[in-house]
């Protein structure tokens, strides 16, 4: 099936790791890689988990190829691969998906040709903190027939969504108590390797 048709559904864990990592550095772009499989049925993305990749060597391609290197490495041993790229915007009324953010995902469409790119919305982070939003805050983009990235409308027959309806309320409690502090990306790994990138006692 083309990714056209795929509907993608991210897991509660790696929604939240995502999202804290983007509050971490509110002034930052940042960005991370989806990990997942297809469903078994062939027409959904599980994106079982995220690993928060930088937030101040973004358009860097040496990091970016190491990280991918290491995190394919890790992962495949689990059975899951890359399927996806996650970025925020520098800034919150910035809702456009930018080239750097275009080309990265292009990159990994060379793993996973059904690869989508998330982008966080900063209207729906804004909206969820101040009421009870229960849709995904992030926005879904795939690559058209021409490989061109397409945003796909949020009310297009469900094509992403949360794999726990809960998400939103347990990242409301992770916001309130600041979690983000947890939060270790590749950036922070390269300065300092005792810092493990894959987040173990994040949700302890």
């Amino acid at each position: 099936m083309g990714s056209n048709g795929l509907r993608y559904e991210i897991a509660q864990n790696a929604y939240i790791k995502l999202v804290l990592h983007s509050l971490k550095h509110p002034t930052s772009a940042v960005n991370g890689i989806l990990i997942g499989r297809i469903s078994p049925s062939n027409d959904v993305v599980e994106i079982a988990d995220a690993v928060p990749l930088f937030h101040s060597h973004i358009p860097l391609l040496p990091q970016l190829e190491i990280s991918l290197i290491l995190i394919e490495e890790y992962f495949s041993a689990k059975g899951l691969n890359i399927v996806g790229y996650f970025h925020a915007n520098e800034r919150s009324d910035d809702s456009e998906l930018g080239s750097v953010a275009k080309n990265i995902g292009d990159h990994i469409c060379r793993y996973f040709p059904q690869a989508a790119v998330l982008l966080l919305d900063n209207k729906k982070l804004d909206a969820l903190k101040k009421s009870k939003e229960r849709s995904a805050i992030m926005q879904l983009y795939v690559r058209d027939t021409s490989k061109n990235w397409k945003l796909v409308p949020s009310d297009a027959n469900n094509r992403f969504s949360l794999r726990e309806p809960s998400a939103n309320v347990v990242l409301l409690d992770y916001i309130a108590t600041e979690k983000w502090n947890g939060i270790v990306d590749f950036d922070d790994h390269l300065d300092d390797i005792s810092k493990d990138w894959l987040n173990p006692g994040l949700f302890n």
